[in-house]
């Protein structure tokens, strides 16, 4: 179920490298959201876990690339990356968060990088 008030992609638009991911949203905001920052990002159980001490960080992802994505119903899509990645269920409201709260993603992504010592290369 999703929130109808919450701003919706209006395009969905695949850099030609493949590194790239562009949204627009009815709400006129538009967003550039790179492929490893999705694939580190996923709402997938293998990345997410079923609850908060199962998250994964996963690490060596700065070469990713997207290599299709697909609908699933009218609420989100399904990103399939080259590392053969595909079970991250991406919502509308999952996107915008992405695209407005970088630092609560990305940012404790490379904390935890750093905690771990691991690295964005392979």
């Amino acid at each position: 179920m999703t929130d109808d008030s919450a701003p919706w992609p209006t395009e969905l638009r695949v850099s030609q490298d493949k590194k790239t991911l562009t949204i627009a949203f009815n709400n006129g905001e538009r967003h550039d959201l790179s492929a490893e920052y999705l694939r580190v990002c996923s709402p997938s159980a293998e990345v997410k876990g079923h609850n908060p001490s199962q998250k994964q960080t996963v690490p060596g992802k700065r070469n990713v690339e997207i290599m299709k994505i697909e609908p699933v119903g009218n609420y989100a899509v399904r990103i399939h990356f080259d590392d053969m990645h595909n079970s991250g269920i991406f919502s509308w409201t999952y996107f915008f968060e992405l695209a407005n709260e970088p630092e609560k993603h990305w940012g404790v992504y490379l904390q935890e990088l750093e905690q771990k010592g691991l690295s964005r290369d392979l």
